[in-house]
């Protein structure tokens, strides 16, 4: 019996994090502006900090990290790291586009609070 290798990149949760078209045409926008590897995919993070305690973090990588669990949606592949997962699973990443500015909005159920600017939340 063959032993089999061990990797340390996770199933998808039930619960994916979730891009409307309108995020995933934004993003696919970024990848091929910065000349990306193929392999490449949004890194979606929550950061300590920000008004709230915590903040939301996006960021266009060429390959996951090693502990990452890997998701797609609309056919983007989102990196998400194990801690940042428990606070996104059920998130819905958005981009709008308003006289004010345009830019990622995050719908979480799993934030209990939030501030003005949009971009860091409370659990």
């Amino acid at each position: 019996m063959q032993a089999e290798t061990a990797t340390t990149q996770t199933e998808a949760p039930a619960v994916p994090v979730l891009l409307t078209p309108t995020a995933a045409s934004e993003v696919r926008r970024y990848i091929e502006e910065q000349g990306a590897a193929e392999s490449a995919g949004l890194r979606v993070g929550v950061l300590p900090g920000g008004c709230s305690g915590f903040q939301y973090g996006l960021n266009i990588e060429d390959e996951p990290g090693e502990d990452d669990i890997i998701l797609e949606a609309e056919g983007i592949r989102m990196f998400v790291d194990p801690f940042s997962l428990q606070y996104l699973n059920g998130t819905e990443i958005d981009y709008v586009s308003t006289f004010q500015g345009s830019g990622f909005t995050f719908n979480n159920p799993n934030a209990s609070g939030g501030c003005g600017c949009g971009s860091s939340f409370t659990v």
